[in-house]
């Protein structure tokens, strides 16, 4: 017989999903508006506002957009990024943290990581912008990421967009439920972006966000995400707009979503301790951590990174074909977007800490639904691979 797949990270429902999809029909509120969608935002914008007491932060606003790639694209246009701009870009993401530049004729200009957080180098960041300046193109913009919902290093990196007044995005495409310091990822740029793609944290099947620090820049990505229509009677565009809005009956998704991310967050960051807990015992396996306890990861994928030299040969790559033949998915870490073909010709500054964590690195199963037969399942495999 055989097993049952055990997924990288798959949709969670939580019950209540169901009942704000149930008033949409009921209301006839199918389009891309309604309740739910101003609802969704109104719970995102009181999540993403709840600071600890003490601190008076600026308040966030939220639109609810159709994908994180398209509020990434908003982002950008917003922040008046056009053909010939150079954006400065984390190299190990996700294409679509990149993929947007593309879109409007810009320019990426890849960072390399540093190995705490793997994400964004300070040191390689100010590097690219000396030289970028030097050579008479004065970035336009920063794109952050907190990678497999690792805070970056929010301090070093806010520094260095004051100094050189350079605005900051940041992508927290994987890290809704993290935060540093107690502020919660999202609200640390310039722009924040969210994604609720079907494998986050969690989901409105697909979908996304744009965070922004005031009412005036959310009203403008709502009106560039609905094809950008004047206020008037009739059809009048006096710019180019998009589709981006998120509907009603996507929202109504992430409403019942919301009522259980803090459960979701605690489910996977108890995964992160069970990995840590199985490869205490295996040499030359190191699970990825919080850096200090400033950092609070919503871990959203658990990773590793493994030493091939003291495991008798066997490597990231070995334990992924293992696991395939078990049922069980793995994947590697992203492969850094200066290696991919299209973006070939793309200037990139760092060390090889990218390229060092994509070779040896790997994503193991990580969802809030995985239950105790499948953690059973997935230590016999793996101690099985290291004891072959």
């Amino acid at each position: 017989m055989n097993k049952e797949k055990i997924w990288l990270s798959s949709p969670h429902m939580g019950g209540t999903e169901q009942d704000y999809i149930k008033q949409a029909f009921d209301k006839n509120w199918i389009a891309p508006l309604g309740p739910n969608v101003n609802g969704f935002e109104e719970d995102l914008k009181s999540y993403l506002n709840s600071f600890p007491q003490e601190d008076e932060l600026e308040e966030s606003y939220v639109a609810a957009l159709s994908s994180g790639t398209a509020a990434l694209h908003l982002a950008l246009i917003i922040l008046g990024v056009g053909a010939g701009d150079e954006v400065l870009c984390q190299s190990m993401t996700f294409a679509a943290s990149a993929n947007p530049i593309a879109y409007l004729g810009a320019i990426p200009v890849f960072i390399d990581s540093e190995r705490e957080t793997l994400n964004l180098s300070p040191i390689a960041l100010e590097e690219a912008i000396i030289d970028r300046i030097a050579k008479g193109k004065t970035p336009k913009a920063i794109i952050a990421v907190h990678l497999y919902g690792m805070p970056y290093k929010v301090e070093e990196i806010k520094n260095i967009s004051k100094k050189y007044n350079i605005p900051v995005i940041e992508d927290s495409a994987e890290a809704l439920g993290s935060s540093y310091k107690g502020q919660k990822c999202g609200t640390f740029g310039d722009m924040g972006v969210l994604s609720f793609n079907g494998n986050k944290i969690i989901t409105t099947s697909g979908g996304g966000a744009l965070v922004t620090r005031n009412n005036v820049s959310k009203q403008k990505a709502v009106y560039l995400a609905t094809q950008a229509r004047d206020d008037a009677p009739h059809y009048q565009h006096s710019e180019i707009g998009y589709n981006y809005r998120m509907s009603n009956i996507s929202a109504g998704i992430g409403r019942g979503q919301m009522e259980i991310l803090d459960k979701h967050v605690a489910l996977r960051r108890e995964m992160n301790e069970f990995y840590k807990n199985l490869f205490a015992s295996i040499d030359g396996v190191e699970v990825f951590k919080e850096p200090s306890k400033e950092y609070f990861c919503n871990n959203w994928l658990s990773i590793i990174s493994v030493d091939k030299t003291q495991t008798n040969g066997i490597s990231s790559e070995s334990l992924r074909l293992w696991l395939e033949k078990e049922n069980i998915e793995s994947r590697p870490l992203w492969k850094p977007m200066h290696l991919q073909p299209v973006f070939a010709a793309s200037p990139f500054y760092g060390s090889g800490i990218s390229e060092e964590f994509f070779e040896n690195g790997l994503c193991l199963p990580s969802g809030s639904n995985l239950t105790d037969d499948d953690r059973n399942r997935i230590e016999s495999s793996i101690r099985k691979c290291f004891k072959s």
